[in-house]
């Protein structure tokens, strides 16, 4: 009997992920937003060779923009070739971006990228509202997952016999 595969939770492929960002960050809210991007951006995206691991997502005057992630240089662009590292501005609706401006600044939340993921045709970010983990609560996240791990090993064992 052939497993089926799962399909992603959003959009048809995911191109790039923050795993990071969950162990770091307790995750409120997921908001979905548009990059503009550069076509030689997009196929090196499409082609896997971008990373979200040290980027962050900060306001410069009203608009929100993607700061300090990495997208490879794509071979076949030659002289039309972007930047790797540049801010790339954020698409959302004006009172998405004031919400999470006040939900920043009253808060002390931060706007962390999670991953980029194709929907339909477009490329697409997805961003956590989120507030930081203290070292206890790392250590408690990684204890249940440790624990949950063996209970699944365990069943698998019991099973299996």
């Amino acid at each position: 009997m052939a497993r089926k595969k799962k399909k992603p939770a959003r959009g048809d492929k995911t191109l790039a992920v923050n795993r990071k960002a969950r162990h770091d960050y307790l995750i409120e809210e997921e908001i979905e937003a548009g990059m503009m991007l550069v076509g030689s951006e997009v196929k090196s995206i499409r082609d896997g060779k971008a990373s979200l691991a040290e980027a962050f997502c900060a306001y410069k005057g009203d608009e929100l923009f993607l700061l300090q992630s990495h997208i490879a240089e794509y071979t076949q662009a030659h002289a039309r070739n972007h930047l790797p590292v540049r801010p790339r501005k954020l698409l959302l609706h004006r009172r998405e971006l004031d919400r999470l401006r006040q939900a920043v600044q009253r808060e002390g939340m931060t706007l962390v990228p999670l991953e980029i993921y194709v929907k339909g045709r477009v490329l697409k970010l997805l961003i956590g509202l989120a507030r930081g983990k203290k070292v206890h609560d790392k250590r408690h996240a990684i204890k249940e997952r440790d624990e949950k791990r063996e209970m699944q090993r365990a069943l698998r064992k019991a099973r299996d016999r």
